[in-house]
């Protein structure tokens, strides 16, 4: 299981964007859920996932906005699991909230934690893309986030209104074929923390 602790970055000096984010958590059919986000305290959400691949995704897309710190605790959970986040507990929460803390001082704003050695080549991939991402320009972060969405080059060009060529500049611009292949590695290895 996957618990993800998630906390506003600048909170105090800023709007509560927390149930924005509730809201949007809500409505996207990318993050399935075992339990959904939930507030836990403040400017912090909590959820449960067991899809390595939305883990990847959800923690990259938070991590890019510069806005939250993404803590991924990888681990079990105490069973039989309550019906509320916030009730729930176990190692992969207790990771999760060493690697929120940690998340906070990290370059690319995410950090995975957990008893497994692949936690840490997750995590070191998982900050090496959240730092890439905060570096990109927005033509290229706009082109990258529809391609890691599903759209092909030729649906980014509709979309954007803009030739093919300039959608493949902006995909080489910002590193997104290599951004692609290691996000990839970040999900298989998560995925070896199930065996």
């Amino acid at each position: 299981m996957y618990a993800m602790t998630i906390d506003q970055r600048g909170s105090r000096t800023g709007d509560d964007l927390v149930e924005g984010l509730l809201n949007r958590l809500d409505g996207e059919p990318h993050v399935p859920v075992i339990r959904n986000f939930e507030r836990t305290a403040g400017d912090e959400v909590q959820g449960l996932l067991d899809n390595p691949s939305a883990v990847v995704h959800l923690a990259l897309e938070l991590a890019q906005t510069d806005q939250w710190s993404v803590g991924i605790g990888v681990g079990a959970v105490k069973t039989p699991l309550p019906d509320s986040t916030r009730a729930a507990s176990g190692p992969a929460f207790e990771y999760a909230r060493t690697a929120v803390e940690d998340a906070k001082h990290a370059g690319g704003h995410i950090c995975v934690r957990g008893g497994h050695p692949a936690c840490e080549d997750v995590d070191s991939v998982l900050q090496l893309l959240g730092a890439l991402s905060l570096k990109r320009s927005e033509a290229a972060m706009e082109a990258g986030n529809l391609l890691a969405g599903g759209a092909t080059q030729q649906e980014i060009a509709s979309r954007l209104g803009i030739t093919q060529q300039a959608v493949s500049a902006r995909l080489r611009a910002g590193l997104w074929q290599e951004d692609q292949r290691v996000r990839h590695l970040a999900v298989r290895r998560l995925k070896e923390t199930e065996q």
